[in-house]
Parts: C-alpha cells; sequence; structure tokens
C-alpha cells in the first residue's frame, strides 16, 4: 500500500526582500514537483525585479542584489500571475502542496497579487481546492515537546535531509518536500490514517493553537507580541488597520 507521504507532492517556496507580509516583495520563487518519492523532481524557477531597493539584510541571506535582479530578473505583474496559475495546477491536479511557514509565503503572494494584478490569490484557486502541508506546523505538532528552533536548516537536520543551498528557493522547496515526507514517515502511525486534505484542516486548528501558546510564551517572559493565528493564508488587513 502506497501512503500520500511516498506519492506526488509540490513545494512553493519564496525568497523576498524582508520578512514584512503587507509590504515586501518577492524576488525569486520556485515550485518543485516530484510524483513519487525517490524520483528526479522538476523545478520550475522565477526571478523578479521588484521594483524597490533590496535591504542589505535581505542579500545577505538570500545573495540577490539589486543589479543582478534589474538585469536578469522578470517585472512583478506577469511572473506573480504565473506563480498563483501554477499553484491552482498542482491544486487541480490533487497534488498536495508544501509551503514552509505557509503564512508567509502564501500571505505575500496575495499581496504581491493584489497589489500588481488588483485580484487575491483565491481567485485563482476558486475550482480547486487548496491542500496544504507545513512541515513547521506537523513538525511542532507532532514532536511538540522537543526543544530547540524549528526553522527549516533545524528541520533538515533533525530529519536528515540534505540542504545544500540554503535561502535559494528551489533547494529550499525541495528540501521542505523532503522534510514533509520525512516527518510523516517518522510518525507514520498516525500520518497514514490521514489524508492530506484531512491534515489541512487538521493543520489551521494545530497553527492556531501554537500560535496562542507562542503568544502566551511571550507575555510570560515580559515581551508581548501578537502572534497572526490564521494558516494557510493570513486575511488582508482593514484599511483602517
Amino acid at each position: 500500500m502506497t501512503f500520500w507521504f511516498d506519492g506526488p507532492l509540490a513545494a512553493f517556496d519564496t525568497e523576498t526582500t524582508g520578512i514584512d507580509v503587507e509590504q515586501d516583495r518577492i524576488v525569486s520563487a520556485a515550485l518543485v514537483v516530484q510524483d513519487s518519492a525517490g524520483s528526479r523532481p522538476w523545478t520550475t524557477r522565477w526571478l523578479i525585479n521588484p521594483g524597490i531597493p533590496v535591504p542589505r539584510s535581505a542579500i545577505d541571506v538570500h545573495g540577490l542584489t539589486d543589479e543582478h535582479l534589474q538585469v536578469n530578473g522578470r517585472w512583478p505583474a506577469p511572473v506573480v500571475e504565473e506563480i498563483a496559475r501554477a499553484l491552482a495546477e498542482q491544486c487541480a491536479a490533487a497534488r498536495p502542496l508544501v509551503v514552509m511557514n505557509a503564512p508567509f509565503d502564501l500571505t505575500l503572494l496575495d499581496r504581491e497579487l493584489r497589489r500588481h494584478r488588483a485580484a487575491p490569490l483565491s481567485r485563482y484557486l476558486e475550482n480547486v481546492p487548496l491542500c496544504v502541508l507545513d512541515p513547521r506546523v506537523l513538525d511542532k505538532h507532532l514532536d511538540r515537546y522537543r526543544k530547540g528552533r524549528r526553522t527549516l536548516t533545524d528541520l533538515c537536520e533533525q530529519y536528515e535531509v540534505v540542504l545544500d543551498e540554503a535561502h535559494d528557493a528551489a533547494a529550499d522547496a525541495l528540501a521542505a518536500l523532503e522534510v514533509t515526507r520525512a516527518v510523516a514517515r517518522r510518525f507514520s502511525a498516525r500520518m497514514e490514517r490521514l489524508s492530506p486534505p484531512e491534515l489541512h484542516t487538521l493543520q489551521a486548528v494545530w497553527h492556531g493553537a501554537q500560535a496562542r501558546g507562542l503568544q502566551a510564551w511571550f507575555a510570560r517572559s515580559g515581551t508581548p507580541e501578537p502572534v497572526n493565528p490564521a494558516w494557510p493564508l493570513r486575511p488582508q488587513l482593514s484599511a483602517a488597520a
């Protein structure tokens, strides 16, 4: 019997100008598709000239300079639509979409679509069910008492997944895909009983609980900080906000 975590998966990742989903921009993105565990993946890459300066702090992370993006990047409007349509194609094919820390990447893509195409991500997914697998949420729920950070690099180390070029969108997407398979295998007694659509629904609940727990921890530490519980996409801020 073949379980979902040995079957077809797709993975999406972005590199950006920063960590503010409302204001920052995508500079590169990648979609990795693998038909079965261990099979050769195929990758689609996008490089974007964001039209705004890339902060040095972001360049230090992904290495994509203003000069490189101006020469090699495309304008955002057609690219973000291509990305949205590519994700919709994966959803239409009933291929689960792996997104590490989904509320960041998917929300940022949604805001870029609103900015450049005057359309939310949901418009491209109107007729297809979105099914997201977030290895960060899965790991935190299934191994909740393990101490330490849970970045992609940390998860790769924990689950013995090779990550050769961290902060390259394609490399990160593939690593997140392999981590998701590894998490599910390690906890297969619980994972094999759940379908990806069921996991999508459960992760929204799990992430909400994780966010509330983190916010409570911040409060106990004397540094109150709001943590958004929405998953896999944060709702658009109101005009007043």
